[in-house]
């Protein structure tokens, strides 16, 4: 990143000599289309970063409690929570409702990407490709989150289940329209392998910062409770949050602009014709064939965290937040380290032994609360599940975004058509697949001896298995190939 602070001094108007400011003051402002991009500054990767931020707390809301919400456990029952849908196994006698809804959404949404990665990438509007998208974007994605736990009718029907499926849907429609511009930007805004992770490293933080303050929602509404019960303080928890989030993602649009800093042209291929292209990358179809098993295993393992802290490890639902917190925390420590790391032994190599200390963290998930380490105090099992998983945590953080960055501008090179759009969108597909199967796989398996919580130990276990399977595919993934064409 200093690198890139430093470039910038030597690029941008505010390092210009002042007569050249005077006879040229449009210069400043709109480089010519053949003149080289400026470097992106400083204050400019972390008004980028902002945006991140705001989704990923959007994204947490989601991710995070969505199910807990929906299909809750006794005790959150006794706590006062309603329950809005059928429960049990509903959908074929195989699927909760909840699940199916959440899965199907999911799978709908991953045709959406490339639909919007093409038009992004196809896109000729004088503020360049990714940014107006992320303008129209905001407000549409922070409204329809609070609508998800709007259900019209207070109390258990079919009518709540269907405003769910419309809602979910909604949610993650929106939501492509804001991450697939906004990720193909990690690629446009960093002008080589370096930068790529400079962004990558900072937009972490603000995830982490996004998704950290998601897990901190039980505190939040908690203080609400007594005034208002259980569930009007949560939907002014997360409305109160979806309102920063979408000052948030305002700041990349409003503070950036594109045509300054990036000098891709818009593609000529069609949306199946591009998708074809990217999946034709062998490179990728490694990188994304273990990235969409890896989505399977930490989804699972999300979404089952609040129910190990509840049910396994008998502790109240506000611990969530300290464990989150934590593991937050020590991952943040690790950044720094990634980002230097990555730059001298290579990102393949970190992500694989991310991948095997993921894989030890799912399986000791899967013994929280158990006879077999009985000896350990409840409290501390969660410290060190926290405490283990914040390293790959840090890991996953930051450098699969920077490994499809890679990829994308290695194609680019080589094929002539800047289609980083639909790379990440390819990413994403890749991802909500994962995600599909994780709800499907978590809500179904969870019902299994529901008293005895044998359902998220098989749901931990099935995590550290798949995340296992995950990192032997991605060992096939050729980094220095990739490196030497970005090189040439």
């Amino acid at each position: 990143m200093d690198e890139t602070q430093h470039d910038n001094t030597r690029n941008t108007s505010g390092g210009t000599a002042p007569a050249t400011q005077a006879a040229t003051p449009a210069a400043a402002q709109t480089a010519s289309p053949t003149a080289a991009p400026e470097s992106l500054p400083g204050s400019k990767i972390r008004a980028f970063a902002i945006g991140q931020f705001g989704w990923a707390l959007l994204s947490g809301i989601i991710s995070n409690w969505l199910v807990y919400f929906y299909q809750p456990d006794a005790e959150t029952i006794r706590q006062g929570q309603t329950v809005f849908v059928p429960q049990g196994l509903a959908i074929l006698g195989i699927v909760t409702v909840v699940g199916g809804i959440t899965a199907f959404a999911r799978f709908f949404d991953a045709f959406v990407d490339p639909a919007v990665a093409s038009l992004s990438d196809r896109c000729r509007s004088s503020r360049g490709r990714r940014m107006p998208f992320l303008r129209l974007a905001a407000l549409p994605i922070a409204i329809i989150t609070v609508l998800v736990f709007w259900s019209p009718i207070n109390g258990t029907s079919w009518l709540n289940a269907a405003f769910l499926f419309i809602a979910v849907i909604a949610y993650y429609v929106a939501l492509t329209f804001y991450c697939t511009p906004y990720n193909a930007l990690i690629a446009e805004l960093g002008h080589n392998s370096k930068q790529q992770l400079a962004i990558s490293t900072a937009i972490s933080f603000t995830w982490v910062a996004g998704t950290a303050l998601a897990y901190v929602a039980p505190v939040i509404w908690g203080a609400f409770v007594p005034a208002m019960g259980r569930v009007p303080a949560i939907r002014l928890t997360f409305t109160l949050m979806a309102i920063v989030a979408f000052i948030c993602m305002l700041v990349p649009p409003l503070a950036i602009d594109e045509k300054r800093y990036v000098r891709s042209q818009p593609t000529s291929e069609s949306t199946l014709e591009s998708l074809k292209q990217t999946f034709g990358d062998v490179q990728f179809r490694r990188f994304v064939g273990s990235d969409v098993i890896y989505w399977v295993a930490i989804t699972t393992f999300q979404t089952g965290l609040p129910f190990f802290v509840t049910s396994l490890l008998k502790l109240p639902e506000s611990v969530t937040t300290v464990y989150f917190v934590l593991m937050t925390a020590v991952s943040v420590l690790f950044y720094v380290p990634v980002n230097m790391l990555a730059n001298r032994v290579g990102k393949k190599r970190l992500l694989l032994i991310a991948f095997v200390i993921f894989t030890v963290a799912f399986a000791f998930a899967g013994l929280l609360g158990s006879g077999v380490i009985s000896a350990i105090p409840p409290m501390v099992q969660g410290v060190l599940l926290s405490v283990v998983g914040a390293v790959p945590m840090a890991a996953f953080g930051i450098l699969p975004q920077a490994i499809v960055a890679n990829i994308a501008d290695a194609s680019a090179k080589t094929t002539g058509q800047d289609r980083q759009g639909m790379f990440y969108a390819a990413r994403t597909f890749a991802m909500k697949m994962g995600q599909s199967v994780a709800m499907l796989l978590f809500t179904g398996v969870s019902t299994i001896g529901a008293a005895a919580g044998t359902g998220y130990r098989v749901a931990a276990i099935c995590a550290a298995v798949l995340c296992a399977i995950g990192g032997f595919i991605f060992a096939f993934y050729d980094e220095h190939k990739v490196l030497s064409v970005l090189e040439s």
